[in-house]
């Protein structure tokens, strides 16, 4: 999850992850974001009597997916309900583009984010069928090349990727997220990506959600069956199964088959979307083609997988290391799956599988009853896949009413009014700094029987405040959240937080997670303090992304440090271990643990660099100043690095027109960062400059660019 208040930097160096949104600041976050309101209806496809039948849960799911496009910003949604191998009801609304001209069906296609992990699981256990994989050997006996800094990488199995076990630092997306560009270069490189990586974990001590890992069972996958990957699924599950709409980035795909993507930050549609690290999260589908997939995990269909492996997808493998206890919750893990009892079927006794995915334009969520024979699936534009998931809840929640496996729903949950209680002063031990995923909060716990929860990478945040009650737990006054300190065996302190997030019209979630770790002092000598004190508020340009990535629209290719509104000898949630580096030490489960990195500075030629996961950016001193003459060319050097160019107050207003050749780009940004124009995304080779803009050309080595200055 990202929070509200986190930093560009810290936006930057979680671009190209493939996100789960599992706390209420990230949900809220996404709702309130208004698009432009779209919706047209389109009349579901279903047979008379499922008409008759399924009536009700059709009504009142066009209800609800017309609320997501009128309300909630999301440009279009898909989603179709399996029952005992018929699709029973299917349909789909809002636009599909600004003209209106080609309207949405059951067949345009979506990015499915991280449900595509999920064929990535199918895939190993079709091998572990055949016996060419076994999930407890070492991943090495598949991949002699894999190797790490940290000689535990040894350990790691197959399981441990599927579960999220590995220990691995989270997600290597450098040039993986590109407009209409296929470049393998992200996959192709991560085992050496992985070289320069410790491990954040022992192996299997504990679930944390983990895209590289899922991208090194796809080379597994490759390395075991000879095939690439996209070979893999088509001939054992997209062909088989007759999901004729299912593709990925390396299939000659229809740009006007996908459903159409937008952005706040250009006013037309954008570019095909092609996330290439694809069983981590670039597969295409339709909800029609996810619940066809579904019948693996219900039994319908025979010859694709074992019943043994469908089982053992659907274990409760989070249990077998560091986790908080039970209770209702959206993130469980089993293989592959985010859920292996998802609330709030698991309220009603019923077993539940589920997956969601997110990449930064598309969203979808897949349910499984398996023991109903049952299957829901949402894909939308915009949005999340946590709102995707409250729609194929309520198809299935509808469905089994009409079936009456349930009689009646369940009221929504709270945790009530808290009543306080008397704290016991040792509860003022736990006052500290916690980090989470990307974020620092201070927590203080006072005499009063008050928990005070206030952002520490804002200044002059808002406290969010809780209660002590008697159970021992610390609950807001709305009685949605509830709190606790947990010391674990590993001898760090969490911060236990169980919610329930009710969705207006839509329905509700729950969590359960341990959002963040106590910190602990870092005291740093006077040098090194200095040397951070000196980056606070300088900007970092981006070196060494593709011409096509979605960074450059996306203000996330100029960063800021924030090295002062934070904890004292950390940059964020990263320890400051010395002058030049800073590594994220948490050891949280879950989803709050994601995504570390290990943050190392460099410098050449008076220029400092900052390098994070095969990510390079360089400080202010790589800005040239822009020739304000009419005339001049730009050349991209044998290394490929990018060329940033200030806008001097001499051409501010004028138009800057650019002949490049076919394989480069460049970017044009405000004062404040913003993208205000993108060749890729615009198709335009002029712009009018704007007041301390920045300027980049991309490319590869030796394109040049000819610049024009007109007034």
């Amino acid at each position: 999850m990202e929070n509200q208040t986190e930093s560009a930097f810290n936006k930057a160096m979680t671009r190209g992850t493939v996100m789960k949104w599992t706390s209420i600041a990230a949900l809220s976050l996404v709702i309130v974001m208004m698009l432009t309101p779209w919706t047209v209806m389109a009349a579901p496809s279903v047979t008379k009597s499922n008409d008759l039948m399924y009536g009700t849960t059709k009504k009142t799911v066009m209800e609800k997916a017309s609320l997501l496009t009128e309300t909630y910003g999301v440009t279009s949604v898909q989603y179709a309900l399996m029952d005992q191998g018929e699709i029973v009801v299917s349909g789909q609304t809002g636009k599909n583009d600004l003209k209106n001209e080609v309207p949405l069906t059951s067949d345009t296609i979506y990015g499915i984010g991280s449900t595509s992990k999920m064929v990535l699981t199918a895939s190993v256990m079709k091998l572990v069928d055949e016996g060419k994989v076994d999930l407890d050997q070492p991943v090495t006996s598949y991949i002699p090349e894999f190797k790490m800094k940290d000689q535990r990488y040894k350990q790691i199995t197959p399981r441990m990727l599927l579960n999220h076990s590995a220990g691995l630092l989270g997600t290597s997306s450098h040039n993986a997220t590109l407009y209409g560009d296929n470049d393998t270069l992200s996959h192709d490189t991560l085992l050496d990506q992985l070289a320069t990586q410790h491990l954040k974990a022992e192996p299997g001590a504990y679930s944390v959600y983990s895209n590289d890992a899922f991208t090194l069972a796809e080379i597994l996958v490759e390395r075991v069956s000879g095939l690439s990957f996209t070979a893999y699924i088509h001939k054992h599950f997209t062909e088989p199964l007759k999901m004729e709409h299912t593709k990925t980035p390396q299939d000659v795909i229809n740009p006007a088959n996908m459903a159409g993507i937008y952005s706040p930050l250009y006013k037309g549609r954008l570019p095909q979307e092609n996330y290439n690290i694809i069983a981590n999260g670039g597969i295409y589908s339709t909800a029609k083609d996810l619940v066809k997939f579904s019948q693996i995990f219900t039994g319908e269909v025979e010859g694709i997988l074992s019943e043994k492996s469908v089982k053992a997808m659907e274990q409760k493998e989070y249990q077998r290391g560091m986790w908080p206890e039970e209770s209702d919750s959206s993130i469980s893990y089993g293989l592959g799956w985010d859920s292996v009892n998802l609330f709030p079927f698991s309220d009603y006794g019923i077993k539940s599988l589920t997956k969601g995915g997110d990449t930064l334009s598309y969203h979808s969520s897949l349910i499984v009853l398996p023991e109903h024979n049952m299957a829901a699936a949402v894909t939308s534009s915009g949005g999340s896949s946590a709102i995707d998931q409250l729609i194929a809840s309520e198809l299935l929640l509808s469905a089994l009413e009409t079936k009456g496996i349930i009689q009646e729903r369940k009221p929504e949950k709270s945790f009530g009014l808290p009543a306080k209680a008397d704290m016991p002063k040792e509860m003022s031990a736990y006052t500290g700094n916690y980090g989470g995923n990307n974020s620092v909060m201070k927590v203080d716990v006072n005499t009063g029987g008050e928990l005070l929860i206030t952002p520490q990478m804002v200044p002059n945040s808002p406290s969010n405040r809780y209660i002590y009650t008697s159970d021992g737990t610390f609950v807001n006054k709305e009685g949605t959240e509830k709190l606790k300190f947990v010391e674990e065996s590993n001898g760090h302190v969490y911060l236990w937080s169980r919610s329930y997030l009710s969705v207006p019209g839509l329905g509700q979630l729950a969590f359960s997670e341990y959002k963040a770790q106590k910190l602990e002092n870092n005291e740093l000598p006077k040098d090194v303090q200095a040397a951070w004190d000196e980056r606070d508020g300088q900007r970092y340009y981006l070196m060494n992304e593709k011409y096509t990535s979605t960074a450059y629209l996306h203000s996330s290719a100029i960063i800021p440090l924030d090295t002062v509104n934070g904890v004292h000898g950390y940059m964020i949630n990263h320890k400051m271990v010395g002058a030049d580096h800073a590594v994220n030490q948490l050891q949280i489960p879950g989803m709050a643990g994601r995504d570390a990195r290990d943050i190392y500075f460099s410098r050449k030629n008076g220029v400092e660099y900052i390098h994070f996961t095969g990510y390079k950016y360089a400080s202010e001193e790589i800005v040239q100043t822009l020739y304000s003459g009419k005339q001049s060319k730009i050349t991209i050097q044998p290394e490929g690095y990018n060329r940033w160019f200030s806008v001097p107050s001499a051409t501010e207003g004028q138009v800057m027109t650019v002949k490049m050749p076919a394989n480069a780009a460049f970017a044009v940004y405000d004062e404040k960062g913003v993208c205000v124009n993108h060749t890729v995304v615009s198709g335009k080779n002029e712009v009018v400059l704007p007041e301390n803009g920045r300027i980049v050309f991309a490319g590869e080595a030796g394109a040049r660019f000819e610049v024009s200055l007109k007034k």
